[in-house]
């Protein structure tokens, strides 16, 4: 399926980021003497690429739940307690202009400060707060007759809608009102796998404070500090750097590190350990999943030699990445399942692992030994992605886990993720 949208993404990528070693992070302000983040050509452009991913699909319109979704096609947001209740939810019709409905006054502040929404576009609705108000209240149905109206007004009233996420008897009372409903997620997940000029150094952003988050991590790992404290630490740092939302940190160290638990505990951080973390969060919604291993005053051969192997599996799929690449390719430079320790590619998916980062924590392509091999997908210019390794050490409970974000470019990856992991990180050494 092709998509485009103007601006071109890749002549954004090669006017203003292949002239440098690496893609800039623009920093959190706008300034008279630079061009940084372009917030309305951002916006003008997620709102093309979701028109024609539209267009190039059989559906008429895109009614979307996931709060990822409804900032892509109305650039609108509030917090993020919203992400879960299935409260606000957009529409898109062929050929119209989006339409969001928002939580009680959130309406009247996208009225007021949201100039992109066309008059009339921002409403205030509601559909039962996963059910704490029941369905006979009517709030379903007088919901699903407004959107009705719409598409009638279109004149896709015949054609398929694409849901993304909803509750069951929100899709009940579509289909009741004769509204034939289909999957949407893999158009929005067209419309969002190339990034423009703008998402990309928003992205870098990210990145970047998480470079800063791990200094500060680096420079309070001593024996004494546990797990809990790390991310105590880590969440401070990035709100105060001007986070969003710090999604998920994990801290595994020790004995934790073999197998994975991908969480964190209060456990006390020890001399000798290994440690990895991941910090996912984002900065005006661009989202970042990005490991570091890093060791507590010293490490030992066996723990070396496990950095070392995961190391170069990540460099091997690194230098895979670029345009017209296909993600089996990649898989298959990874170690199978049962060559460092388990039975199936299930049971060790998301260790040998790639990502699409955008909005969206997981977002296209995927690259993993357990889809790819027998379902490749090409790799394009302007898709991000990170990519993950992860190798158990020698002495049964040590591991290492690196992970570093790329932008493809045509000249291949450009890597976002800048703090020191070419060799194992021993903090604070004695």
């Amino acid at each position: 399926m092709t998509i485009s949208a103007a601006p071109n993404p890749a002549h954004d990528l090669q006017g203003r980021l292949s002239v440098t070693p690496h893609i800039p992070a623009p920093g959190h302000t706008a300034v008279d003497f630079e061009t940084r983040v372009d917030f309305d050509r951002l916006r003008a452009y997620r709102l093309a690429r979701a028109r024609a991913a539209l267009e190039a699909s059989d559906l008429g319109a895109l009614l979307v739940f996931d709060v990822n979704n409804i900032r892509y096609l109305t650039n609108t947001v509030i917090g993020e307690w919203s992400r879960d209740k299935m409260t606000r939810y957009a529409l898109l019709t062929r050929g119209g202009e989006p339409v969001v409905w928002d939580f009680g006054s959130a309406a009247r502040h996208h009225q007021l400060y949201a100039p992109w929404l066309a008059p009339g576009n921002s409403r205030a609705g509601l559909l039962g707060l996963r059910g704490a108000i029941a369905p006979e209240a009517g709030l379903m149905e007088r919901a699903v007759a407004e959107i009705k109206d719409l598409l009638v007004q279109a004149g896709v009233a015949g054609e398929p809608v694409g849901i993304d996420i909803m509750e069951p008897p929100f899709l009940f009372e579509l289909r009741r009102a004769g509204i034939r409903v289909a999957d949407g997620q893999q158009v929005m997940l067209d419309a969002r796998q190339i990034k423009n000029v703008d998402e990309i150094l928003l992205l870098s952003q990210s990145a970047a404070m998480v470079d800063g988050a791990y200094q500060q991590i680096a420079d309070a790992l001593k024996p004494g500090i546990r797990e809990n404290d790390i991310v105590a630490l880590a969440h401070k740092y990035l709100y105060e750097q001007g986070s969003d939302d710090v999604e998920a940190i994990n801290a595994v160290s020790g004995e934790r590190c073999n197998p994975h638990p991908h969480n964190f505990t209060d456990r006390l951080i020890r001399p000798g350990d290994t440690c990895f973390f991941d910090i996912i969060q984002s900065y005006n919604g661009y989202r970042t999943c990005y490991y570091r291993t890093l060791n507590v005053g010293s490490a030992t051969p066996s723990q070396r030699d496990a950095y070392t192997k995961a190391r170069e599996w990540i460099d091997a799929a690194i230098e895979l990445v670029r345009p017209g690449q296909t993600t089996d390719t990649i898989a298959r430079a990874w170690p199978k399942a049962t060559e460092f320790g388990f039975a199936t590619e299930m049971d060790c998916f998301g260790l040998q692992f790639g990502h699409g980062l955008g909005l969206g924590l997981h977002e296209r392509p995927i690259i993993s030994r357990l889809t790819s091999l027998e379902n490749p997908v090409e790799i394009e210019e302007g898709m991000v992605f990170a990519l993950e390794t992860y190798c158990p050490a020698s002495d049964g409970f040590s591991a290492a886990r690196i992970e570093e974000e790329v932008v493809v470019t045509a000249d291949g990856a450009k890597v976002l993720t800048l703090f020191p992991a070419q060799d194992l990180f021993v903090a604070n050494p004695y």
